[in-house]
């Protein structure tokens, strides 16, 4: 008997990974506010896949190796195809340039299998999460060409960017997860001051929140590292 519930979570999952490979194809055509906002709906579709899954209890070890391969194109690839286009509109003497920001899809692959084996991760993260950094950017390159924001070696810096967030990636470095054992402050600190900071940065910087909120993740999660 043809069982539905099982393939709920995988269908969800493909859902993922379809948004994500409609992401690379807006990014490749610099379209970068719609690579953004499938990059964004991939990213609802990696929630609901896990929870689907956990709440129908039909989780399975292909699910996990499908969420990976989906997570990785549309937060591996996605971004980094994001980046590249980005860069490419820039004058640069060697062409072979852009092409380093897919050392990014390269090391988010490889965070993705470290997911998968370790068994430290239940309640938080070890390294950025893959989501995090395509949303930081994703995020970027839009508000930075809507604000038309460039300077001299701009290029230069953001390849800088995308070696220290591949770096992140993969980092043995705590970082905390929007996880809760219960809704009480005691315990939970860390987090309910990362959500509160997150309003005002919504109001302030518009479609470049994403990028600043993700830049001050990474900073309350190194400060706060001994109490994640």
């Amino acid at each position: 008997m043809f069982n539905i519930k099982k393939h709920i979570p995988n269908t969800i999952t493909c859902c993922n990974l379809i948004s994500g490979c409609i992401a690379t194809y807006y990014a490749f055509r610099s379209d970068f506010d719609i690579a953004l906002l499938f990059i964004i709906i991939g990213a609802v579709f990696d929630f609901f896949d896990g929870m689907s899954a956990r709440l129908l209890k039909v989780s399975s070890p292909i699910g996990k190796e499908l969420d990976s391969l989906a997570d990785d194109i549309t937060f591996g690839f996605a971004p980094s195809a994001v980046v590249f286009s980005y860069l490419c509109g820039f004058h640069i003497h060697c062409p072979f340039v852009p092409f380093l920001t897919f050392i990014m899809a390269a090391f988010s692959a490889l965070r993705l299998a470290k997911f998968n084996l370790d068994e430290r991760q239940a309640l938080g993260f070890i390294g950025l999460p893959t989501p995090a950094n395509a949303l930081f950017w994703g995020s970027l390159i839009v508000a930075l060409e809507q604000k038309g924001i460039t300077f001299c070696g701009m290029e230069w810096v953001i390849l800088l960017g995308v070696l220290i967030s591949s770096y992140l990636l993969v980092a043995e470095i705590p970082m905390f997860a929007l996880k809760f054992k219960h809704w009480g402050w005691k315990g939970n600190e860390v987090k309910y001051i990362f959500i509160l900071s997150c309003i005002p940065l919504l109001l302030l910087f518009g479609i470049g929140a994403f990028a600043v909120i993700i830049a001050w993740y990474v900073i309350l999660s190194v400060a706060t590292k001994k109490e994640n």
